[in-house]
C-alpha cells in the first residue's frame, strides 16, 4: 500500500483555518490582557474547549471550565493499565508538520513521536490466506483509481452517498471484496461512517496538514498539560442548561448557576444532537439545522495484550476481509513500537455502533474470532483486553463527525457562527476543513477564543 493510502487527508494539499490561529502555549504580547475583567464558561473540558480557556485565561479573562467527566481530555483519553498507552480516543496526530497544532503541543512537552508505515501491512482474506504484495497493491491502486473515478463523476451538491456513487461509475466494485475491505479499513475508518450513509462529494473535501501520521508512544493524553496547566477545572460537574442576554450568561448545573459574561460550548455533536442541554432562548433554526443534518460516527477499538506474540513482529498493520463489512478489519501491531505483545483492533463503518451495544465478553469474542480467521488455533487467550463504547458514553455519543449525503460545507461552519454574541462553539465538528480531527478541535477552540475577543476584548 502506498504511504499515502491511509493518510487521513490524502486528496488535499494541505491548508490552515482562514485567519491567523491563536498561539497555542504563549499570549501574543500586545493582547496579553486584552480580556482582564471579563468571566468566560467553557462548557467541556476536551481539546477544543481546553484549547479555548488556554486562549482566554492567557488574554486574562477569568475562566471557568464545566467538566461533565471526573477527568479531562473528552475524546482523548490514555488508558495504562495494559503497561502501555491505550489510546481509547484519538491515537495519531495526522500531518505532524511544525505548523499542526497538536505537533506543536507535542514537542513542547519533548514526546517522542512514531512515525507508523502505511505500507508496511499484510492482508488476509475471507479464507484466511495472506495475499501476496502485488495483489495488495492491486487493491490499493484500484481504490484510489474509484474515488478518483467518483470525484470526476460528480456535481458540486450530488445528494448521493459515496456507495451509491461508486455503483454509479464501477457496479462490480463493490462486489471485490478487496475493493470493499479498502473502502471499509481506509475510508469507512478515516470518516467515522460507514460509506451508505456518507457524502459522496464531501467525503475527501477537507484539508490536511503535511507530513505521515505518528503515534505518541508515551501517550497522547500528554499533550493536554500545557493546555489545563492553571486553569480553573470542576469535573464531574454536568451542565443542563445554557441561557444568554444581551448583557451575559448563565450555565446551570446540578450545583447551581454559574454567572459570566460570555459561553464557550465545546460540546460534542452528538451530546448537541440529544438535546440534553438546554437553550435559552432556543438556538437559531440554522444552528439545529446542522445539529440534525451533520452525521457522527463511531469506531471502535479493543485491544489484546497476549503472552506471547503468534504475528509477524516487523509488521505494522494486519488487514483482515471480514463480514459484516467492517468488523475489526484493521489491526495495529504495538510490537512496532514497544516491547508489549498487544494487538489493537478496529471495528468501523456500520459495525462500529453494533459493537459499542455489545458487552466486554461479547465484543473480545468477536474480535477473536477475527484473528483467528487469520491465525488460527495459534491464538490464544488474551492475558488482558481493553474495549470503547463511544456511541454508548454518554458523554460523547459517538467519536467524530462526518459529512452525510446532502450536507454542505455551510452546516459545519454554521456551528462555529456566534449567537448573540454572548454564546460560542467549537468542536471539531464546527469546522470542516479540519473536521473529526484532534488538531481541528483545537483549532476550534482558538477560533472560538478569538471570536470572544473581538466581542468582549
Amino acid at each position: 500500500m502506498k504511504q499515502d493510502a491511509f493518510d487521513r487527508r490524502r486528496f488535499l494539499a494541505a491548508a490552515l483555518l482562514a485567519g491567523a490561529p491563536l498561539p497555542v502555549l504563549e499570549p501574543r504580547p500586545a493582547q496579553g490582557r486584552a480580556l482582564a475583567g471579563s468571566k468566560v464558561v467553557v462548557v467541556g473540558a476536551g481539546i477544543a474547549g481546553l484549547a479555548a480557556a488556554r486562549a482566554l485565561a492567557d488574554r486574562g479573562a477569568a475562566v471557568t471550565v464545566l467538566e461533565a467527566r471526573a477527568r479531562i481530555g473528552g475524546r482523548v483519553f490514555t488508558d495504562r493499565s495494559l503497561g502501555v498507552p491505550f489510546e481509547v480516543g484519538a491515537g495519531w496526530i495526522h500531518g505532524p508538520s511544525p505548523d499542526n497544532p497538536v505537533r506543536k503541543l507535542a514537542d513542547a512537552i519533548g514526546a517522542r513521536r512514531f512515525v507508523t508505515a502505511d505500507d508496511s501491512l499484510a492482508v488476509f482474506d475471507a479464507a484466511g490466506r495472506r495475499l501476496a504484495p502485488d495483489r495488495v497493491d492491486a487493491i490499493d491502486a484500484r481504490w484510489q483509481r474509484l474515488l478518483e473515478q467518483v470525484d470526476d463523476a460528480l456535481e458540486t451538491g450530488d445528494p448521493r452517498s459515496l456507495r451509491a456513487a461508486i455503483a454509479a461509475v464501477d457496479p462490480d466494485a463493490p462486489k471485490d471484496p478487496g475493493v470493499l475491505w479498502a473502502l471499509s479499513a481506509y475510508t469507512e475508518f478515516d470518516s467515522g461512517a460507514p460509506i451508505e450513509d456518507l457524502s459522496a462529494t464531501l467525503h475527501d473535501e477537507d484539508a490536511a496538514f503535511d507530513g505521515a501520521d505518528v503515534v505518541l508512544p508515551g501517550g497522547y493524553d500528554r499533550i493536554l498539560g500545557p493546555l489545563a496547566d492553571g486553569l480553573d477545572v470542576r469535573l464531574a460537574t454536568p451542565v443542563t442548561g445554557i441561557a444568554i442576554s444581551g448583557d451575559g450568561a448563565r450555565v446551570r448545573t446540578a450545583a447551581g448557576e454559574v454567572a459570566a459574561d460570555a459561553v464557550v460550548c465545546s460540546l460534542p455533536l452528538g451530546v448537541l444532537k440529544a438535546g440534553s442541554i438546554a437553550f435559552q432562548p432556543a438556538l437559531p433554526r440554522g444552528h439545529r439545522d446542522a445539529i440534525r443534518a451533520i452525521g457522527f460516527g463511531s469506531v471502535t477499538k479493543i485491544a489484546f495484550a497476549f503472552d506471547a506474540p503468534f504475528w509477524d513482529l516487523e509488521t505494522q498493520y494486519f488487514g483482515i476481509m471480514t463480514a459484516p463489512k467492517g468488523r475489526w478489519n484493521y489491526w495495529l501491531n504495538y510490537r512496532t513500537f514497544s516491547d508489549a505483545n498487544v494487538l489493537l483492533g478496529v471495528s468501523v463503518g456500520a459495525h462500529a455502533p453494533a459493537a459499542d451495544r455489545m458487552s466486554d465478553a461479547a465484543m473480545a469474542d468477536d474480535a477473536l474470532a477475527v484473528l483467528r480467521q487469520a491465525w488460527g488455533s495459534a491464538v490464544g487467550r488474551p492475558r488482558r483486553t481493553l474495549t470503547t463504547h463511544w456511541s454508548t458514553d454518554p458523554h460523547a455519543l459517538g467519536a467524530y463527525s462526518y459529512p452525510r449525503p446532502g450536507n454542505r460545507v455551510s452546516d459545519f461552519e454554521r456551528l462555529g457562527e456566534p449567537v448573540g454574541g454572548r454564546l460560542f462553539f467549537c468542536g471539531e465538528h464546527t469546522l470542516f476543513d479540519h473536521h473529526a480531527t484532534v488538531h481541528g478541535a483545537l483549532l476550534s477552540g482558538e477560533r472560538a477564543a478569538r471570536q470572544v475577543l473581538e466581542e468582549l476584548g
